[in-house]
């Protein structure tokens, strides 16, 4: 097999993620890598993950440190991998999803916090 190095396809064999693909993105220390699936393609979210909860395959693809989940896309298909581990190719809408960051409504004030704030002005 091959060793962890940044671009090295493993699986993970702990976790909720076990049995899924997922690519070395960076080495953190000598325990921990950053990895991603990308999760629109094997379901992998971009984490840092124990080195023993990986085991690495003998492919290896073309990527920079810490590469977006598109450049991993299209690495897993110029090497193949996609058809070879069965996987389906996420659309161009489903790799930008996770730029978008939902804002959450700001609640409303209470009857009671804006009495607050009113006195608070007074003083």
């Amino acid at each position: 097999m091959g060793t962890i190095e940044v671009g090295r396809v493993c699986v993970k064999i702990a976790g909720r993620e076990a049995g899924r693909y997922c690519v070395v993105l960076k080495k953190i220390d000598e325990n921990f890598v950053l990895i991603t699936g990308p999760k629109p393609l094997t379901g992998v979210k971009r984490r840092r993950c124990n080195i023993a909860h990986l085991e690495p395959t003998p492919y290896k693809l073309d990527i920079k440190e810490e590469a977006s989940d598109k450049t991993v896309v299209a690495a897993y298909e110029k090497a193949n991998l996609i058809k070879k581990f069965g996987l389906k190719k996420p659309s161009a809408a489903e790799l930008k999803e996770k730029k978008e960051v939902k804002k959450k409504p700001k609640k409303k004030k209470t009857q009671k916090a804006k009495k607050k704030k009113e006195r608070k002005k007074k003083k």
